[in-house]
């Protein structure tokens, strides 16, 4: 029995079997307790029907025949037995082999799948179960190829992110140590200008560190959202007031074109004020020296549209589709250089979805400025 509960197979062939047996002795009970009463009837019904009275008939009652007609009864009888044991053998062995077969191709994609399972629990994440027609088994093994196909893009973006965090935190930790070794092989001064350059890594491995705990929570969805009506008018006003000085310093002119009606959004006002820092750093990461940043919102049916459009270096294409990546840069170099973590608009686009909205680039190529637009729900 424990051999039984711990085949699938098995138990397919089992229950096979018994409903065939279950079958056979429906027949065989219904066919020994009917089968006199049956045929005395038959008799009966000839009897009268011939006018023979009671002579050679008599005694057929009641299943209980005599004479002649008792022994016809039991050549019948014997008869009729002799077929049905012939019956239930022939059947018995046809629904054996049958329920063998049906069994074997029943457990045989579930054989497979288990197999699959093991090899990509080995970490052979591009193993696949072969999906043929539409039956609840072929359902089922185009489940489990979507969940592997899940699987392993997750282990692709878990060592993509590997990588990624070891190219970002190699940078700074090299400079540091490079400068940590040339003041104590005295080839660079104790100078305020070696401690600041040691203490802008250092500054820069801290701002990376918190991106990616931010990142961690914003992905596995483990921050509270306060979700309440917000006038979009005032979250502008806000983020311009907060960054003016960076533009100022950078001489880059931030203009800001506000709606005379109020546009009401439900939103969480921090988060809503982290996405537009987001992007207007970003901006003014990559506008040149008497460029302009614009933020503008307008109503669109049910949603309010916040545009952030620059003069900067815009962005090919191909680089549309990867730019709200992790560690995407389109010039690497560049980005590397001036600082930034290569996570700022996945946490904005993460942010913005968590919000009920929508978030996407454009622009019309290189050295013709960027638009960065984002939606959030009106009230």
């Amino acid at each position: 029995m424990k051999y039984i509960k711990s085949h699938l197979g098995v138990k397919l062939f089992a229950s096979y079997i018994l409903v065939i047996s279950i079958g056979m002795a429906s027949i065989w009970v219904t066919a020994r307790f009917t089968t006199p009463r049956s045929f005395d009837r038959h008799l009966r019904f000839i009897e009268e029907s011939l006018g023979a009275g009671n002579g050679m008939m008599m005694g057929q009652g009641s299943g209980q025949p005599g004479g002649m007609m008792s022994e016809f009864y039991k050549s019948f009888q014997a008869s009729f037995s002799e077929s049905l044991i012939f019956a239930v053998l022939t059947s018995s062995l046809v629904a054996l082999i049958v329920s063998f077969i049906l069994s074997r191709s029943v457990i045989a994609p579930v054989r497979v799948m288990t197999n699959v399972s093991q090899r990509i629990s080995e970490g052979h994440y591009d193993e696949r179960v072969e999906s043929q027609g539409t039956d609840e088994l072929s359902q089922l093994a185009l489940s489990f190829n979507q969940m592997a196909a899940q699987l392993e893009q997750v282990e692709n973006m878990r060592r993509q992110l590997i990588g990624d965090v070891a190219h970002e935190l190699r940078t700074p930790l090299t400079a540091i140590k490079g400068s940590a070794e040339g003041l104590m092989d005295g080839v660079l001064p104790a100078a305020n200008e070696t401690y600041q350059q040691i203490h802008a890594e250092t500054e820069r491995l801290s701002r990376l560190v918190n991106d990616l705990q931010e990142l961690s929570r914003v992905q596995s969805k483990a921050i509270h959202l306060d979700i309440r009506p917000v006038d979009s008018a005032r979250l502008i006003e806000t983020v311009t007031r907060r960054m003016q000085f960076q533009f100022d310093e950078k001489r880059v002119r931030l203009n800001s074109n506000l709606p005379i009606n109020p546009i009401i959004v439900l939103a969480d006002e921090d988060r809503a004020l982290q996405v537009l820092t987001n992007l207007l750093g970003n901006a003014l990461q990559y506008t040149p020296e008497d460029g302009s940043v614009t933020i503008s919102i307008e109503r669109d049916k049910s949603v309010a549209r916040i545009a952030i459009r620059d003069t900067g270096l815009g962005i090919s294409p191909e680089h549309l589709a990867n730019i709200f990546d992790r560690f995407y840069r389109v010039d690497k170099s560049r980005s590397r250089a001036r600082g930034g973590s290569g996570i700022g608009l996945t946490i904005a686009k993460h942010l913005v979805e968590a919000q009920r909205g929508k978030i996407w680039a454009e622009s019309e190529g290189e050295n013709k400025g960027s638009l960065f637009v984002f939606t959030l729900p009106l009230q």
